[in-house]
């Protein structure tokens, strides 16, 4: 193989990437698989670098290494923070197809907070896995609750699957998960629905 491990390591910079040549062997096994040349022109890069530089950095949320730094400032109030509308994309772990589309999340401050787009990277940072999207909604949360030690997280995750849009049923339709961490009252449920309406509807 013209591209090895240690090359493409060096590369990405990083000390806990994937097995870069468990993947390349992988990628092209997977061509010939499917009838085509892994060395024809056009393949040679797919097996050799672009597929496992990508599988690397869409699993990037399995790594600690990864993960964004929380850094935290005195909250101000105890009132509920939102953040809505954050694209997402993740990987379906029985297709190993994408699913994508926006994750909402809100939390009530135990006296700090985070900035906002920590909120947004560590989202992403999340969605970098091979997962279901009902797990990943509430792998943010819990997360979420951990890192800022929240007493209280809402998220919800709208998403549509390319597993079904491409195979199967061949149908495009977006599918909604919400989960929550925490007791939240009745008026910081409807605050985080009205936001997440008001986007929606924008």
């Amino acid at each position: 193989m013209t591209s090895s491990h240690s090359e493409l390591n060096q590369r990405t910079g990083s000390e806990k990437d994937i097995d870069y040549e468990k993947a390349q062997r992988g990628v092209r096994l997977l061509l010939e698989a499917v009838g085509e040349d892994p060395e024809r022109d056009g393949l040679t890069e797919t097996w050799q670098r672009r597929v496992p530089e990508t599988f690397n950095t869409l699993t990037e949320g399995k790594r600690e290494a990864s993960k964004p730094t929380m850094r935290t400032f005195d909250a101000q109030s105890d009132d509920l923070i939102i953040k809505t509308d954050i694209p997402i994309y993740s990987l379906c772990e029985h297709h190993l197809l994408p699913f994508f589309g926006t994750a909402h999340v809100a939390y009530r401050p135990a006296g700090e907070v985070v900035g906002l787009s920590k909120l947004t990277r560590y989202v992403r940072w999340q969605t970098r896995q091979l997962t279901m999207q009902e797990r990943l909604t509430n792998d943010i949360a819990s997360g979420l609750a951990d890192e800022l030690d929240a007493p209280a997280v809402l998220v919800e995750v709208s998403a549509t699957h390319l597993c079904e849009s491409m195979r199967g049923i061949e149908t495009e339709s977006m599918t909604t998960t919400r989960t929550s961490v925490g007791d939240l009252t009745e008026e910081e449920r409807e605050q985080f629905h009205d936001a997440v309406d008001r986007e929606e509807n924008r």
